[in-house]
């Protein structure tokens, strides 16, 4: 596979905004995104675990997924049992030690912290959030999905510290497997279609977090912020867009179905909005995520600044 990567012109000279000292928001701008994404998970479960509507909406999605094509279950099926925690363990140590190996400690860090942080939360959240019986469906809390937390959380790992060359690639193949998982937990009725939403903004928080800390100790170094791959970011963009509206179409019809016109819509259709939110969430919260693991690049060797002061090779 070509790796999709984003290579400056040769001999071009860095943007104004990108030199060295790049201001303000290239370290408080991740702290930023990391307390949106906590904002956004507060929202999430306002809006979905404590309001009735937001529960019987939810729980249809997640009940109506009557999905009996033999290939599409296998694939669910196995998406399923494949991810163990031995496997993610293995995966996570294996990232850890690709960022000390390419001698980015502080990337190996990162990707440790963001790792036992979103699923230490993740966990926290499932036995300390309570969630009332609000639409007739007694159930314990699976707020937010500890499996799409997993999944997402070794994916944003591998993506900090492997080379820039091949961010996008494994991008685009990290969103596939967390969009597969997702979907497949709710497919299995173990998750409705907010817990998988919740993980996801979990781990962009954390990993907007870890990402903020590796920006603060590099703040003096001489680069520039290297630019993410613009195919993945196109294939994240419109992606997500068209799914976000499917989605927000499909929920806005459940949403008639359970308080104008009954039965205007089937299980299945719910189900089918919940997989397109599902799967615009992975889009964009992996754009988002590609954006900020952007690597350092060296400034141009004509730059005074560089050769007074050296900069690191690229992540």
């Amino acid at each position: 596979m070509t790796a999709l990567a984003s290579r400056p012109a040769e001999g071009a000279e860095p943007a104004p905004a990108d030199r060295p000292g790049r201001g303000f928001w290239h370290v408080v701008g991740h702290a930023c995104v990391a307390l949106l994404a906590a904002a956004g998970v507060a929202a999430v479960y306002l809006a979905c675990v404590r309001t009735p509507l937001g529960q019987s909406v939810d729980t249809l999605m997640m009940r109506g997924a009557d999905v009996r094509h033999e290939r599409v279950v296998q694939v669910l099926d196995r998406a399923l049992n494949g991810t163990s925690l031995a496997s993610l363990v293995l995966v996570c140590v294996a990232a850890a030690a690709i960022g000390f190996i390419r001698r980015r400690v502080d990337l190996a860090l990162a990707a440790g912290l963001l790792v036992i942080g979103a699923n230490a939360s993740t966990q926290l959240f499932k036995t300390r959030l309570p969630r009332p019986d609000l639409d007739g469906f007694p159930a314990p809390n699976s707020f937010p999905s500890g499996h799409t937390t997993a999944a997402a959380s070794v994916a944003f790992a591998l993506i900090l510290v492997l080379p820039f060359a091949i961010r996008g690639t494994v991008a685009l193949i990290g969103a596939a497997y967390v969009t597969v998982i997702a979907i497949a937990t709710v497919w299995a009725e173990w998750h409705r279609p907010s817990d998988t939403v919740a993980a996801l903004l979990v781990v962009l928080a954390w990993g907007a977090g870890a990402s903020a800390l590796v920006r603060a100790g590099r703040a003096r170094i001489t680069g520039v912020t290297a630019r993410p791959n613009r195919l993945a970011m196109l294939l994240f963009g419109g992606l997500g867009a068209l799914c976000a509206v499917a989605g927000l179409l499909g929920i806005g019809a459940v949403v008639l179905s359970e308080r104008v016109v009954p039965d205007l819509v089937s299980g299945r259709f719910a189900f089918f909005a919940g997989a397109a939110a599902i799967t615009a969430a992975v889009a964009g919260v992996f754009a988002i995520w590609v954006r900020l693991a952007a690597g350092d690049r060296p400034v141009g060797s004509g730059s005074v600044l560089a050769s007074a002061h050296p900069a690191p090779a690229a992540d």
